[in-house]
């Protein structure tokens, strides 16, 4: 039997070559362990057929999926010093930035965008989970910053997309210095008379949920997202306690009041379009990925006769850029009223 092993195999090999079958090509789902065909896990917008699960959707596919016809314009992230500590720990900071830059193609963890959803005019800050677990660094506040700023300056509403570990430590202090920053850029927005929406997705955790991420005049989530500040066996560790199941869940939170409402993704266009027409076109809603009605002169002619639109776009509001000592007494909004001293 060898020269069928040794002669006639290796004859057939070779006239008929080998095959090159991609080893990405079945995906298992981490809820119920069903193996998803890649092409049927793409048209099920990245949710389990079997469960129902939602497994992480990449940026770029979730700013399609929102966007009118997929349409939109990037904005440009302000660059920054890349490595501002010289952090070293097994390996140097640099390096891993550009080992995240050349797997993701994306110079840092946020992508903002600049479109029509619903045909409103809306700016989308959409985080990166492939960068480095979307971890908050400088650059990382400078986009939540320029989205605030664009979305002022443009009378849009601003949609925050968090997918993210938290602050990001090579970077130390200058990664907590953003959560601040990321407050007051959400109160520019919110002075503006401007609707901030924040759509929770997995995972939302450490100093993002304990920043921007909370601030949302309206907290979409995605089902079963975990959302939440610290892990849950530190959670258990620190307070001697079993904490319930399903616990930091997006339906855990709804139920207790932090997450308005959970939506599967094949909804999301659809509900996120509605909120936006009922808070800025309050007179008449233009359908779902259609444009909105306009004047003669190519302004938006329901800007400004929706929920939201109290206030002026162009209001006087707090900017990033013009920073008053915090003893300014031009900053105290109520007086204490004088004291009338008897004799």
């Amino acid at each position: 039997m060898n020269w069928l092993t040794n002669y006639i195999r290796p004859k057939i090999q070779s006239i008929v070559g080998p095959k090159d079958v991609p080893d990405n090509l079945w995906q298992k789902c981490p809820s119920c362990s069903g193996m998803l065909f890649h092409r049927d896990l793409a048209e099920n917008m990245n949710v389990c057929s079997h469960c129902g699960h939602h497994l992480k959707m990449p940026v770029k596919d979730r700013l399609e999926l929102l966007f009118d016809n997929g349409v939109y314009k990037r904005i440009d992230v302000p660059n920054v010093p890349s490595d501002p500590l010289k952090f070293k720990d097994k390996k140097k900071y640099v390096d891993r930035l550009k080992d995240a830059q050349s797997k993701t193609g994306e110079k840092e963890a946020i992508i903002v965008a600049d479109g029509e959803i619903g045909g409103m005019p809306t700016i989308v800050a959409a985080f990166n989970f492939d960068f480095m677990g979307g971890s908050m660094g400088a650059a990382v506040g400078e986009g939540i910053v320029r989205a605030a700023e664009t979305a002022v300056a443009k009378n849009a509403a601003l949609i925050a997309i968090p997918a993210s570990g938290g602050a990001r430590m090579q970077e130390g202090m200058v990664s907590l210095i953003q959560l601040p920053r990321s407050v007051i850029a959400v109160r520019m927005v919110k002075d503006a008379g401007l609707p901030y929406i924040v759509l929770l997705t997995d995972p939302t955790t450490g100093g993002v949920s304990a920043s921007f991420a909370m601030l949302g005049d309206i907290h979409m989530a995605e089902p079963g997202c975990m959302i939440g500040f610290a892990g849950k066996r530190v959670i258990e560790e620190t307070i001697r306690e079993q904490l319930p199941s399903g616990f930091q869940t997006a339906e855990y939170l709804r139920d207790h009041g932090m997450v308005d409402m959970v939506v599967p993704r094949k909804e999301l266009k659809e509900t996120m379009a509605r909120l936006l027409n009922l808070l800025m076109n309050r007179t008449g809603a233009s359908g779902v990925g259609g444009n909105s009605q306009k004047n003669g002169q190519g302004k938006n002619m329901h800007a400004k006769s929706g929920l939201f639109s109290g206030k002026t776009a162009f209001a006087p509001h707090a900017t990033l850029n013009q920073s008053n000592p915090a003893n300014d007494p031009s900053l105290d909004s109520v007086k204490e009223p004088a004291r009338v001293l008897k004799k």
